[in-house]
């Protein structure tokens, strides 16, 4: 049975949809049979592997139990990795999810008859902690934090570790966290070293060795609808993602 891992932070433009695809592709291209779950009404996830925002049937229609996700998934068109697009209907789901039966397990309960199909399930969640995040921590096994290398990286960080181990405490006994990735490092600045220094300060071992640089290939890829380590696999991005994969799977 593929673990299954959450994509984030409360915070937005912190590396969660460029961690999510880029992620999954590496795992996918080491031979993980590996699943997107877009959960963002951005679709940021969709498109950056390729799909248009008007895909249906998406995630909204999974978490209102009109379709299940197996109907949903579909091939990305990059071996091994397929993906649950987003809608924008999901901008309605924070409001329609607690009128629901079960609210909070919607996605688990969906998610369990392909959970075996699966070396790796990704769930690119949006920057807030409503009932949409809240069924991605409900369904996962693991959480990964992507934190950018700026100023207030730290802000919100302890509130949303606080969320996680509220859900792993009466809703997921068996949540835990994966690793925090530190995103946009740029070596060159103090800050971006001063950052990664106060995380793993605070976090120590959570914090994963391997971090994602700013990098121009990486803001590039997504308008070509295709990951880094298609569109430029002999970068540093692409090394970093591929090295963060490795970490995942060791840590598991």
């Amino acid at each position: 049975m593929g673990l299954i891992y959450a994509i984030a932070n409360q915070k937005g433009g912190v590396g969660k949809t460029t961690t999510t695809v880029n992620l999954a592709a590496a795992l996918a291209s080491m031979g993980q049979k590996t699943l997107v779950v877009d959960l963002d009404q951005q679709c940021n996830a969709t498109v950056g592997l390729g799909l248009d925002r008007s895909e249906r049937p998406s995630a909204y229609e999974v978490l209102s139990a009109e379709v299940t996700l197996s109907d949903a998934a579909r091939p990305s068109g990059i071996e091994n990795l397929w993906i649950v697009p987003a809608s924008r209907d999901l901008a309605g789901a924070a409001v329609e999810l607690p009128n629901l039966e079960r609210p909070n397990l919607r996605l688990k309960e969906q998610l369990g008859p392909v959970a075996d199909l699966f070396d790796f399930i990704l769930m690119d969640c949006p920057p807030a902690l409503g009932p949409v995040t809240v069924n991605a921590l409900v369904a996962a096994d693991r959480v990964i934090v992507p934190v950018q290398a700026e100023y207030l990286a730290l802000e919100g960080l302890a509130e949303f570790m606080a969320t996680m181990a509220s859900v792993q405490r009466e809703l997921n006994p068996r949540l835990g966290l994966s690793g925090i990735v530190v995103t946009m490092h740029d070596e060159r600045t103090r800050l971006a070293q001063d950052v990664e220094r106060d995380l793993r300060e605070h976090f120590g071992d959570e914090v994963y060795r391997n971090v994602i640089p700013r990098t121009v290939r990486l803001a590039e890829a997504p308008s070509y609808g295709i990951p880094v380590t298609d569109y430029a696999p002999v970068s540093r991005g692409a090394g970093a993602y591929i090295a963060l994969a490795n970490e995942v799977q060791t840590r598991g």
